[in-house]
């Protein structure tokens, strides 16, 4: 069988091409898609500073709930303080140290914050410098609460050694002088304090006695035994206990919520990506399968079976597709490597984590590929290896006259399926219901393929009497192909639609969700001025009173972002993840208008929340309840809800009280003060002022860009995604197009040997693939004009989203563009030869 498909195979290059091109992009998305997917599983960090411990224990960074996907915390799970006490008397334990972090960073002779990694949790204490592995020490260890010991990376770039005074702010608090009395070799960027001052620091900051983390060395070559004993002893702990290359994600939270981000990721893009290569190589193996059919009439007449001939279809398109898709993998790794310094740039992916590049994805990119093959290719011969071989034979230089009506029917069910997944941006004003709107448009470009032959075959009957005498001969046969082969440009228009279908759907998703959360928080936020310290780890104890003492200044207002685990009911099932939380204070109402409905923001204090009404209607959680929420550092709370607001796009819908929150946070400090002036430039000099005497204080504008810097990042990656996938459609369905044409070459031998001029042949397919491009942009702007109205109802309050100009007029014209050109240029091949040669 295999062998004689090759055979056949060797007749139809053409179109065998357009099923390689669609299989060798399917299978690099696909693989790049494995990529994301199995760095979010199987990653992991360098061990780094905690290279000298074998074993680490930790408490868990994620909440699980059955049948739900695990979520991610985003603040550090501290671990009771004694934990280190308790277990270095397990048997196998030399030593068990406790490592605590807290906000610090280094000020250089010039005032300039010297940067570091992280400085959340740039402070430690000096046992902590064990955990390092191999390392050397010049000078001595911190005693005194004024005496500070610098990683050498820190030290190299504040200029400083043993023995030198410098400037150190540390958990919140004024800079100070410090003594430098050692210099690590291998400490990196870290900052080590005296264990009494570490400890007061990190009292401080509200997280107590509790530690990061618990690092334990062990005798060589018995890890995996110790390992076992830790965990006996911690067994209902709930204590995690780590070895290996896992003990470098237990440095920093941040790598185990990008790990989820992975797969978030990647979850997000397999679903079209599945669906995105379906539709094209089921509709390139369709192709073929018509570039064959008096071939399979043939084998019908001479007695083959239907099964026969559908598995030699299969066989043939398997082996082609197999064969791209080696390539395909290749391009897909690369592909991959791409996707994840885009990850980085935009801050979605930590430097520390990298990509996992196993041989997994490459066989799932080739056995999906061969797998689709074979459900297309049986699905594209399932007709003609069914027919008697007399209508075999009829059909095989001709189209069925009447299509199938029960193809018609499915697709025009498909359709209003699409129609009903369009309304969600209506009823669910999140970036779910956004995402529904593209997956809306592709669901109605697969009913468009699935009717669209009867669709055109109605139209073209309707319209085709009507054409006037005075037309010329290549207008009137272009208009008569079409109503002869309505398959054959229904296949051309729906591949060029989809396009068209998803690039406005997808494209524009995103600028209208960007659009309606920069309204948002335009509208919320009355502050004009913000300070931030990031350098800091964040913004000072005492900067918000010393703010509202200035010149100009109304209000001020601590500001910070966390995540929050709320369970739910969804359609029967709980549901379990992480969610974008805001932390505020009393004093809210000065600096943020969330345009609340009920209760009021100046009573968030102590044990306090505010809803979003959304989220409010749908989980029951209206003012005077109390809700059961998990923190961002696992803490379980039940806050009691004291208000209910509009404007959660773009803020979110849930807001914590800053008494409630803050010391849940890995830093403990806020990330943001806004401030409020009755003079904006008496109160920005004031505020500039301030921040030349304090370091590594920054005044800026309250603009919408920088309040939604999140959403613009993942736009930023949405284009660069659609960029990929659009390339991939217009190079399958170019294939496909000049596979198609390619196919005419007898239909354009019989017009040159009836006496039809070059000329003539060519304005006749001019005018087709005008006719098909016209009707493509048609049929693409009908289908996207519900969804994409249905959106900016939804999110912006009328029925037009928002845009760029020239977004329609230019995927128009690539489109037009696209079919035109497919069609010219094997036109011209096949114009080249002599119409009474054996290949015409």
């Amino acid at each position: 069988m295999i062998q004689l498909a090759l055979r056949m195979a060797r007749h139809r290059l053409t179109s065998l091409v357009a099923i390689a091109c669609a299989a060798l992009g399917g299978a690099a998305l696909v693989t790049a898609t494995g990529v994301l997917t199995e760095s979010g599983l199987r990653s992991h960090a360098p061990v780094g500073r905690l290279a000298g411990a074998d074993i680490v224990v930790t408490a868990p960074q994620s909440v699980s709930a059955p049948e739900s996907i695990p979520a991610v915390l985003p603040e550090r799970n501290r671990i009771p303080g004694d934990v280190a006490a308790d277990l270095v008397r397990v048997p196998g334990v030399h030593s068990a140290v406790a490592d605590v972090s807290f906000p610090a960073a280094l000020v250089d002779a010039d005032g300039r914050v010297v940067p570091t990694d992280d400085p959340r949790t740039a402070g430690h204490g000096w046992s902590s410098v064990q955990l390092l592995g191999r390392h050397s020490t010049d000078g001595s260890a911190p005693v005194g609460a004024d005496e500070i010991a610098l990683g050498s990376s820190t030290a190299k770039a504040a200029r400083v050694s043993a023995g030198d005074d410098i400037q150190i702010a540390a958990a919140g608090g004024d800079a100070r002088t410090y003594r430098v009395t050692a210099v690590v070799s291998g400490g990196g960027q870290n900052l080590y304090f005296s264990d009494a001052a570490a400890t007061a620091f990190r009292e401080s900051t509200g997280a107590g006695t509790r530690a990061d983390l618990v690092g334990l060395t062990v005798a060589s070559g018995s890890v995996d035994t110790v390992a076992d004993a830790v965990r006996d002893e911690l067994r209902g702990s709930g204590l995690k206990v780590t070895t290996g290359a896992d003990r470098g994600d237990t440095a920093a939270p941040d790598v185990t919520a990008a790990r989820g981000t992975l797969l978030l990721v990647a979850g997000s893009l397999g679903g079209i990506v599945v669906l995105l290569v379906g539709f094209v190589l089921t509709g390139a193996v369709t192709v073929s399968v018509a570039g064959q059919r008096r071939a399979l009439a043939l084998m019908r007449s001479i007695g083959a079976t239907p099964g026969q001939v559908r598995s030699l279809i299969a066989a043939e398109t398997t082996v082609v597709a197999a064969i791209a898709s080696v390539p395909g993998i290749v391009l897909g790794y690369l592909l991959a490597g791409q996707l994840g310094a885009l990850l980085r740039a935009t801050d979605i992916l930590p430097p520390s984590l990298p990509l996992t590049y196993g041989p997994l994805p490459a066989l799932v990119g080739i056995a999906s590929m061969a797998a689709v093959a074979q459900l297309a290719a049986r699905a594209a011969s399932w007709r003609a290896s069914r027919m008697p071989a007399v209508d075999a034979m009829v059909e095989s230089s001709s189209e069925a006259r009447v299509p199938s009506r029960i193809r018609e029917r499915i697709g025009l069910l498909i359709l209003l399926a699409a129609v009903a997944l369009s309304t969600t941006p209506l009823f669910v004003r999140t970036d779910i219901g956004a995402a529904m709107t593209s997956t809306a448009g592709i669901v109605a470009a697969i009913g468009l393929a699935v009717a669209a032959p009867a669709l055109l075959r109605r139209a073209s009957d309707a319209l085709g009497g009507r054409i006037p005498d005075r037309v010329s001969a290549p207008t009137w046969l272009a208009v008569t192909n079409m109503r002869v082969f309505t398959t054959r440009f229904a296949g051309v228009i729906t591949a060029s639609a989809m396009l068209m279908i998803f690039t406005l759907t997808y494209a524009i998703s995103q600028t209208t969700l960007l659009k309606a959360s920069d309204d948002s928080v335009q509208d919320a936020t009355t502050a004009q001025l913000r300070v931030t310290a990031d350098g800091l780890g964040g913004v000072p104890d005492d900067l918000a009173e010393q703010v509202r003492r200035l010149d100009g200044v109304r209000a001020a207002a601590p500001m910070s972002t966390t995540s929050v685990v709320w369970p739910h009911r969804v359609l029967g099932d709980t549901e379990v993840e992480a969610e974008p939380a805001m932390v505020l204070g009393p004093d809210t109402p000065g600096v943020l208008d969330l345009d609340v409905r009920s209760g009021s923001l100046a009573r968030l204090k102590g044990d306090t929340i505010a809803v979003g009404a959304g989220a409010a209607t749908s989980r029951d959680a209206e003012v005077g309840k109390t809700v059961r929420l998990t923190l961002g550092d696992g803490t379980k709370v039940r806050p009691k809800v004291v208000a209910v607001y509009d404007r959660e796009l773009g803020l979110g819908s849930v807001v914590l009280s800053r008494d409630l929150a803050l010391k849940h946070t890995t830093s403990g400090l806020d990330q943001t003060l806004l401030v409020r002036a009755d003079d904006t430039s008496e109160a920005s000099a004031a505020l500039s002022s301030l921040a030349s005497s304090r370091p590594g204080l920054d005044v800026e504008r309250t603009t919408a860009d920088a309040s939604t810097s999140v959403a613009a990042q993942g736009m930023l990656l949405n284009v660069a995604t659609i960029a990929v996938l659009l390339g991939y459609l217009a190079l399958t369905i170019s294939n496909r197009i000049v596979a198609v044409t390619t196919q005419r070459r007898g239909e354009i031998a019989a017009l040159r040997t009836a006496g039809a001029t070059r000329a003539q042949v060519l304005g006749t397919t001019r005018r087709e693939s005008l006719i098909a491009a016209t009707v493509s942009v048609g049929a693409a702007l009908v289908v996207s004009a519900l969804p994409l109205a249905f959106l900016g109802i939804g999110f912006l309050g009328y029925p037009w989203p928002s845009a760029p100009i020239w977004l329609v007029p230019g995927t128009a014209a690539l489109v037009v563009a696209l079919i035109v050109v497919s069609v010219e240029l094997p036109t011209r091949y096949l114009l080249r030869s002599s119409p009474t040669s054996p290949g015409g």
